[in-house]
């Protein structure tokens, strides 16, 4: 196993927002331990982690204690290039779905490009719908529909395992020749071979277009309506790679540009 791929784990943030028990905070850390995970970042908590937290952390205070903590999610994904949202229940804007084993094999592929993120949100109430629109896709684990609680640091575990499954699959040999048998090994591709922007990139790149589709008038000022919404959903769809983001910025320069002389 090279160096790169022992690190690669650490290339996986799991970000939780405004969780409002610490002890679930300490539960966390531990599902995270267990699976390798180590890279834990709590967005604007609501009680901090204590000595309960540490308590139900048990072996993981390593984890607890080198938390990040940071005022938004924001800042929190900001030097991401895959965002991931768990989301409870479906919503009024359908977003590309991951099923959990995807999510744990996409965060792999692409965490030897860039950080990348599994978003967690409150205990009673999830993320918002502008917090999941920060997402490049949604998963939702397929728990039982008439007893479907999962408690926050149980999505933690579920989502982390995938993701040390596919990292084993993809990078350590022994696990590959167990899980398959008579030393067939079982290779993890990528289909992305693209380098995407990073979340700061592309929050960017959203401003720059809202701003020049005022410039043209296609959106009013007074009445933005859900236009950027939708751009949302259609680009993270796409999921544009780094050299279309910047064709399409030259294109925005080149809209806010006509709108000005047009104006004159």
């Amino acid at each position: 196993m090279s160096e790169s791929s022992k690190n690669l784990l650490d290339k996986v943030k799991i970000v939780l927002v405004n969780t409002s028990d610490c002890r679930n905070i300490g539960s966390a850390a531990r599902a995270m331990k267990t699976m390798g995970l180590s890279q834990l970042v709590l967005v604007d908590p609501i009680e901090m982690p204590n000595g309960q937290a540490q308590a139900l952390a048990a072996g993981a205070t390593d984890v607890l204690a080198n938390a990040k903590v940071v005022s938004t999610l924001a800042e929190a994904i900001d030097d991401c290039g895959l965002v991931v949202g768990t989301s409870a229940r479906s919503r009024t804007l359908p977003w590309p779905m991951l099923e959990p084993r995807d999510c744990g094999e996409k965060m792999v592929s692409e965490a030897s490009e860039y950080p990348v993120a599994l978003v967690f949100g409150r205990e009673s109430s999830g993320l918002t719908n502008e917090e999941l629109q920060m997402c490049h896709f949604h998963v939702q684990i397929p728990a039982n529909p008439e007893y479907s609680s999962l408690n926050l640091a149980m999505a933690v575990q579920t989502l982390s395992y995938e993701v040390r499954t596919s990292y084993l699959l993809a990078h350590d040999q022994d696990y590959q020749e167990r899980s398959t048998g008579n030393g067939n090994l079982v290779k993890a591709t990528s289909e992305d071979d693209e380098l995407y922007p990073v979340t700061e990139e592309t929050e960017r790149f959203y401003e720059h277009f809202e701003k020049a589709l005022k410039a043209t008038g296609f959106i009013v000022e007074n009445h933005p309506g859900l236009v950027m919404t939708k751009l949302r959903r259609l680009f993270n769809r796409a999921r544009p790679d780094v050299k279309e983001v910047k064709m399409m910025r030259g294109i925005l320069a080149s809209m806010e540009r006509a709108a000005k002389e047009n104006k004159e």
